[in-house]
């Protein structure tokens, strides 16, 4: 208590020195405005005093940086009162990036805080989605959506006993995702369902058949104790809590998801050639059409940093590289079938022919049949869904948000958690929805919503982020085209024309997209380089054993993290991710890594 209290006494005394001496250097003329300085470290004190981690050394520099980034509002002239209001706003601006929020607030004060932000710009977000770039993006982005959407449809099939099939999962990610895209305060996002979910929910099925429980009601009251629990997550502002995650968890999660792509898109094309149902010709076939259409749209997608072409044409050929890359492999793969015949029919997209459940139940999940006492004992089962669910979406909304995108709408300078309230908020609601009539949960989905940011990026002309086309019309289109496919009848029979060796090398697209910019990927190739002969990065000022010790160890993450997730714990794939953040804070208590260098590796 001594020393907490004697910290405190230091904080306030190193901000009344530089008070005092920014007095001395403005005098009068200032007074005001140091005096409102003064109420603004203040408030930074009494927020930072709240924070178990905050040392004499970390508050004295809160200060210091809030002294710094109000430098602009004592230097600027007072002529006008609009001049007078944009500094305070600015000053304003800069002490809450400096704040961290407190790890829980009043309710709903989260929530108000990301829709009064977000809200009064919803007309911008409809305008801003009508170009060329966006249409790329909505044509990519479906056929990324819908094909994972199928394959764990088909998987939800097998663990569920066809309680919970394809035509729910896609149903699922139609209306749920337009849902999302039109009510999110980050609509950049997109939710899909994920490997840890149907590990949970195979789990559930196996306590449903060793306690004689009806499967689909004790799914149902799981999932409603799941999102009662999400809605006082988002109340109290709960996600705050991923403040305490960084980078470090960042980089080894989106790389973990990537891989997970690659190596499902080759595992399934090595598959062919050892498949009894499958000849040599099929099998290498497969592998041909699957690298078309990966190589195509890989190539195309790097022509906007060529000199080939005018500018405009480079950008638009960028922007649809993926759609081509799925036409040309769709266009090989038919060219080949109308030539050779049965010995070249591949396998297609496999979507339901008639809109009804796949067991022919009604849609209504009958909560009544699980008895009074299961209905309470579902909350356990809860818990961890709520784990589940609460990481997957809060990670990924963290991503989407990193400030390398250079987002603005409703967001403040470097903060990562704005719109992560009011999108629990949304996801709480939708997890309620999809229990009571059998769809599966759909949260964040790492891979499909980076490639969604990516999609909708500007860059330079030296290939850089300059911005991010934000916006609600590609989301709302996206989930429109799937939802189209599940009623009407023209485009199922088109889609299930598209061989599976497409959406192959469409997921390989997917993961290996995704790793640009990640500084993680960025290390790993680092070290099999000679520094001598590349370029300065930003970590080129740390000794390479450290850089490379570092490295070392977010591979062993990634490495412990796949094998969780294929493993049969891998329902606790969300608790390895949580244990993230204490073993970065780790590295840099006992001295492993020196906070110097761990600012710049970690750096957000």
């Amino acid at each position: 208590f001594f020393s907490y209290f004697f910290d405190i006494i230091y904080y306030f005394l190193i901000s009344f020195i530089i008070i005092y001496r920014r007095f001395k250097k403005h005098k009068s003329q200032n007074t005001m405005k140091l005096v409102n300085l003064a109420f603004q470290v203040l408030l930074i004190s009494h927020t930072a005093q709240v924070s178990a981690f905050s040392t004499p050394a970390q508050l004295s520099s809160i200060s210091s940086r809030a002294i710094i980034s109000s430098r602009i509002n004592l230097n600027a002239p007072s002529s006008s009162s609009k001049s007078k209001k944009i500094h305070r706003h600015e000053l304003q601006m800069s002490v809450e990036s400096a704040t961290s929020e407190p790890m829980f607030e009043p309710i709903g004060t989260g929530i108000v805080r990301d829709y009064k932000a977000r809200l009064p710009l919803y007309k911008s977000d409809i305008t801003d989605g009508l170009n060329a770039q966006c249409l790329a993006a909505i044509l990519f982005l479906f056929f990324a959506c819908l094909a994972p959407a199928v394959g764990f449809g088909a998987l939800f099939a097998v663990a569920t006993g066809g309680a919970i099939g394809t035509i729910e999962m896609v149903s699922s990610t139609a209306v749920c995702g337009l849902i999302y895209s039109l009510t999110a305060a980050q609509p950049l996002t997109i939710i899909g369902s994920t490997g840890p979910v149907l590990a949970f929910v195979a789990t559930l099925v196996q306590l449903a058949n060793k306690t004689n429980l009806p499967f689909l009601p004790l799914y149902a009251w799981t999932g409603l104790w799941t999102s009662s629990i999400l809605l006082l997550s988002s109340l109290t502002s709960a996600s705050n809590l991923v403040k305490y995650l960084t980078r470090f968890t960042d980089e080894i999660f989106s790389v973990l998801i990537s891989t997970i792509f690659v190596v499902e898109a080759v595992s399934d094309i090595g598959g062919t050639f050892m498949s009894p149902v499958s000849t040599l010709t099929k099998a290498l076939l497969t592998l041909v059409i699957a690298t078309v259409t990966y190589s195509s749209a890989t190539v195309l997608k790097g022509l906007r940093n060529t000199a080939y072409f005018t500018k405009t044409i480079r950008n638009n050929i960028s922007n649809f590289a993926p759609t081509i890359g799925v036409v040309l492999g769709s266009l090989l793969a038919r060219k080949a079938r109308l030539v050779h015949g049965a010995q070249a029919l591949l396998p297609s997209l496999a979507i339901p022919v008639t809109f009804q459940s796949t067991s022919g139940r009604p849609w209504l999940v009958p909560l009544l049949d699980l008895p009074v006492w299961a209905r309470w004992a579902a909350f356990f089962p809860a818990l961890m869904a709520v784990v589940l669910l609460f990481l997957d979406q809060n990670i990924t909304v963290r991503v989407v948000n990193n400030p390398s995108y250079k987002m603005e709408k409703g967001r403040r300078k470097k903060n990562v958690l704005d719109g992560m309230h009011a999108d629990m908020l949304v996801i709480s609601i939708l997890t309620a929805f999809t229990s009571m009539i059998g769809f599966p949960w759909l949260v964040a989905a790492t891979v499909r919503s980076i490639s969604h940011v990516r999609a909708l990026s500007k860059f330079d002309k030296d290939g850089k982020i300059e911005g991010t086309v934000e916006q609600r019309v590609t989301g709302f289109c996206i989930h429109t085209l799937i939802g189209s496919c599940v009623i009407f009848d023209k485009p199922r029979s088109l889609l299930t024309q598209v061989p599976l060796p497409v959406l192959m090398g469409l997921f390989m697209y997917l993961g290996t997209s995704a790793l640009p910019g990640n500084e993680m990927f960025e290390r790993i190739k680092g070290l099999f380089k000679d520094s001598s002969l590349t370029k300065k990065e930003k970590w080129s000022s740390i000794p390479k054993k450290i850089v490379n010790s570092f490295t070392v160890l977010q591979m062993a993450c990634l490495g412990a993290m796949f094998w969780v997730k294929s493993s049969p714990i891998g329902v606790l794939f969300p608790v390895v991710i949580a244990m993230l953040a204490p073993l970065r804070f780790g590295l840099e208590k006992f001295g492993i890594v020196k906070k110097e260098y761990m600012d710049i590796l970690d750096d957000e």
